[in-house]
């Protein structure tokens, strides 16, 4: 049973060792990622010099339990753009929100702007 839900700041964070990296390791196991942040994160990797192989190769590895994007999640992303289009939230964003709303669970991100959003879930800064 997972216990949260991460965006891709936090996957990031833990990969990279960056600040609240410690926080993530606590819950990575009991944890979920939509294949939009999937997406995110192995693009980030990329960025930060691993091979696409790798950074695919690194996701894949990671102990989180990896789930589809759904229709019902996009609904859901797509209609809370006017809700934080003020914040900047991006898709990927909005895509964890949406997962996070519909598997009734907490949302774990590094992004600040998180906390302004009017959530219908609990959103929990891991710095």
């Amino acid at each position: 049973m997972a216990d949260v839900v991460l965006d891709s700041s936090a996957v990031i964070a833990f990969l990279q060792r960056e600040p609240g990296a410690d926080v993530v390791g606590k819950v990575i196991t009991r944890s979920i990622v939509s294949t939009v942040n999937a997406a995110e994160i192995v693009a980030k990797l990329i960025q930060y010099g691993l091979t696409a192989d790798e950074a695919a190769d690194s996701m894949m590895a990671l102990p989180v339990r990896k789930l589809p994007f759904d229709l019902d999640q996009a609904l859901t992303a797509g209609t809370m753009w006017g809700r934080s289009k003020s914040m900047g939230l991006s898709l990927g964003d909005r895509a964890c929100l949406a997962l996070a709303e519909a598997m009734k669970l907490p949302a774990m991100t590094s992004d600040r702007r998180w906390a302004e959003f009017d959530a219908k879930i609990e959103i929990r800064l891991i710095r």
